[in-house]
């Protein structure tokens, strides 16, 4: 893989990062109304950022793309203002996104970022993606946190892969539950292959 032209900083979709394993063990909405952290999200309130932190991978590697600008913007914040452009179907039991078409009116109108949805993608075709975009959101299963265990399904869950080749992947997991599957984790592009579900995100900044 060719180096980045500059670091790509890593966020989590929660507050605190190592509280993966503890949202799996216990669920989402339990597990973090007990991270301390949790102000930092620009949630109004505790319930507030324990309902929607599940839901908000796609914002965190929208955070990382913007802080590679010197930008930072709290991931339900950004989740919010998404949601006024349709990014995210918002009722009283559920929280459903993200929807891919309003997020790219979302990031040009607000930050001023090209973004392209794309289907269809074979993993061969990411590093020549890459190539004309400085992103690459992938639409994953969570369990690639697990590169040694066959998924139960594609998709479901978004990584933001910032450098690809023939060798390997490099991409941020929000939801990775150790440093080495969070920042920067790489796996050959046979393995990506068996969680990635062939759709994603392409951003240039």
């Amino acid at each position: 893989m060719s180096p980045l032209p500059e670091a790509v900083p890593f966020f989590s979709q929660w507050e605190t990062p190592d509280m993966t394993l503890a949202v799996l063990a216990d669920g989402a909405e339990a597990a973090l109304r007990r991270d301390p952290l949790w102000q930092g999200s620009g949630a109004e309130s505790l319930d507030e950022y324990a309902v929607w932190a599940a839901n908000i991978c796609g914002m965190a590697c929208l955070k990382m793309i913007l802080a590679t600008r010197g930008e930072i913007v709290p991931t339900i914040e950004l989740a919010k203002r998404c949601t006024g452009y349709g990014g995210y179907a918002v009722n009283e039991d559920s929280i459903k996104g993200l929807i891919y078409a309003p997020f790219v009116t979302f990031v040009k109108a607000e930050f001023g970022l090209e973004a392209q949805v794309m289907t269809n993608v074979a993993t061969s075709d990411i590093p020549a993606i890459l190539g004309r975009s400085r992103f690459f959101i992938v639409s994953v299963s969570s369990a690639i946190r697990w590169p040694e265990r066959e998924p139960p399904s594609k998709g479901g869950h978004l990584v933001l892969v910032t450098a690809a080749s023939d060798e390997g992947f490099r991409f941020h997991n929000p939801s990775g539950h150790t440093s080495a599957t969070q920042a920067n984790a790489v796996l050959a592009p046979a393995d990506f292959d068996r969680f990635f579900a062939n759709r994603g995100i392409a951003v240039t900044i």
